[in-house]
């Protein structure tokens, strides 16, 4: 084989290689800045407050007198937070876990906004998946969740 040629088949070789080592993406793929963590951290918070159904854990990120849109087969779905709250921490046996994926944050000054992917899992089975959005603000020196919305659809992955 002429040796350009075999340089050729190498450079071939290690480039598809490469390729192969990258065909499952990471599924948070985003670097976030401390201010960003401090900005997610609420929202995060709620998602375990769904999964452990504490009602508790899920209101102390919430600005009292705030409110939930949620999507629904194309109507929305309207709560304050309170019943939102109600709802996420209702007993139950099914487990639940609700994962956000690459966050885009936004801030300026005390106010940040969250838009992110999520998928809803139940007894480790995707339910559905959608966006999230919640509208933040910086009361005394910690972030609290002013508005969430989000969508679903069970056409996850397709």
């Amino acid at each position: 084989m002429p040796p350009a040629r075999h340089i050729a088949l190498m450079i071939l070789a290690s480039a598809a290689a490469g390729c192969a080592s990258t065909v499952t993406p990471h599924r948070d793929s985003q670097i976030h800045s401390p201010q960003e963590k401090e900005v997610i951290a609420p929202l995060q918070g709620v998602l375990d407050g769904l999964a452990a159904r504490d009602k508790n854990m899920i209101a102390a990120q919430l600005l009292p007198g705030g409110s939930a849109t949620l999507m629904r087969n194309g109507k929305p779905v309207q709560m304050a937070f309170d019943t939102f709250a109600e709802r996420l921490s209702a007993p139950g046996t099914d487990t639940r876990q609700e994962r956000i994926y690459d966050p885009v944050v936004h801030v300026d000054n005390n106010i940040a906004y969250i838009w992110t992917r999520f998928d809803f899992v139940i007894n480790g089975k995707i339910d559905h998946c959608g966006t999230d959005s919640a509208s933040l603000v910086k009361v005394d020196g910690r972030w609290l969740i002013a508005s969430l919305g989000d969508t679903s659809r069970t056409d996850c992955g397709k």
